[in-house]
């Protein structure tokens, strides 16, 4: 696929500087970029590589003001990052766009409604009564459960399994490997000391705009539905207990747990091998560092936690450097021991 510089300009709603007819088929960093490419400049730590960039073309800011002369066209947007971004779900867009069809075998259920412009891959399988809509994308060997609803343009990769009941929003990605609405981890203790599963009928709801990573798990409700809300982002290798509620733009990096009933506000940032209890809430714009632990509410917005078990981060961060500091406190709290007893010893003489 090739587009000029002046077209991509145009996606962008940016303004070219220099030849807008050149012809470029690719995105590549501006370290690494040849003719034919565009690349991108957001982080001023990689301006030198602009003056020798081979990139056909380059997204830079309004502002930049160049401090040698450059080869490359520039396009010049509000944000270069965003810009780029946005250029990135361009092209997203078309090497998606051959995706259509329906690929054999493959096995829709009775009762089932999918709407136009979809693909369905070998091996998928949709259950019965689902409501697929427009333009959704099912790769090969795919699952989805009986009475699922997923709205349009959501993307399910290969080998993802949607689990019966499920509702997934519009423009949702489920990644390979995802599963959503496996069972909750419920178990009632019995008086001989055996447990005794405790039936899940709850489901699993995710809102428009939700992106749920290769191998994360999610699972259902007890009763009633644990939900994702809109345009949150679940990183690969997360697991999701039931009647969770996780907020609007929400993120959680990889290898994070979240307990059961736990409720986690809008905008909160969980980072990588990050721990919550079970039954908490999370206040708005919580920021969580990796490889803490949370095990009470946090209630005040805009909170940031450290530490196993985490506390504020401003107090997490004194902590850590009076520990660092530990060994030469010692050090100097024996030698103060040893100055007083001397004087002790004095007298008793």
């Amino acid at each position: 696929m090739e587009f000029t510089v002046g077209q991509i300009a145009g996606v962008l709603n940016g303004t070219v500087e220099g030849d807008a007819t050149l012809r470029v088929d690719r995105l590549a960093k501006i370290e690494e970029a040849r003719a034919g490419a565009v690349a991108f400049l957001s982080n001023p730590k990689y301006e030198p590589h602009l003056y020798s960039t081979g990139a056909s073309a380059v997204i830079v800011s309004r502002t930049l003001e160049l401090k040698q002369p450059v080869t490359a066209a520039l396009i010049r947007v509000d944000d270069p990052y965003l810009g780029f971004t946005a250029l990135l779900e361009f092209y997203q867009q078309f090497t998606r766009a051959g995706k259509r069809g329906v690929e054999q075998p493959s096995f829709v259920g009775p009762g089932s409604a999918i709407g136009d412009e979809g693909y369905r891959g070998a091996f998928s399988y949709v259950g019965d009564n689902c409501q697929i809509g427009r333009g959704v994308l099912i790769f090969p060997h795919a699952t989805i459960g009986d009475r699922c609803r997923i709205g349009e343009g959501t993307i399910i990769y290969a080998g993802a399994k949607i689990y019966a009941d499920t509702v997934i929003g519009a423009r949702c990605v489920i990644h390979a490997g995802a599963v959503i609405g496996s069972d909750g981890f419920g178990f009632a203790p019995q008086p001989d000391g055996s447990y005794r599963p405790i039936p899940q009928i709850g489901n699993v709801v995710l809102e428009d705009n939700v992106s749920i990573g290769a191998n994360a798990t999610i699972d259902c409700a007890t009763m009633g539905s644990t939900i994702i809300r809109e345009g949150s982002k679940i990183d690969n290798l997360v697991q999701i207990a039931h009647n969770v509620e996780i907020g609007r733009h929400t993120v959680v990096a990889s290898q994070s747990g979240i307990s059961g009933s736990t409720k986690v506000g809008n905008y909160c940032v969980l980072a990588g091998q990050v721990g919550l209890a079970g039954h908490l809430t999370l206040a708005d714009r919580t920021t969580v560092t990796a490889q803490s632990g949370v095990g009470k509410s946090v209630k005040e917005e805009g909170t940031f936690l450290q530490g196993a078990p985490a506390f504020n981060l401003r107090d997490s961060l004194r902590a850590n450097a009076v520990f660092r500091h530990l060994p030469d406190l010692e050090r100097r709290l024996l030698k103060l021991e040893r100055a007083q007893e001397k004087p002790d010893a004095a007298e008793k003489s």
